[in-house]
């Protein structure tokens, strides 16, 4: 995940754009730090999914299938 100063950075920068707005440097920076923020979070999303196992009623590992 992102370091905690970026996420406190998005989070201000959310909370002053409901309060008085941005200006257009601080719009491109909200824009570059979310999309790494998403970068980040579907990285982590996908470990957890990928590392999720099947098992039947007797407990027997099933194999995944993969699309």
């Amino acid at each position: 995940m992102l370091c905690k100063e970026k996420i406190d950075r998005i989070n201000a920068l959310a909370k002053k754009s409901k309060l008085e707005g941005l200006t257009p440097e601080e719009k491109e920076e909200q824009k570059e730090l979310r999309a790494e923020y998403l970068v980040k979070f579907r990285e982590h999303f996908r470990g957890h999914l990928e590392s999720i196992r099947f098992v039947d009623d007797e407990c027997v590992e099933k194999q995944q299938e993969k699309n």
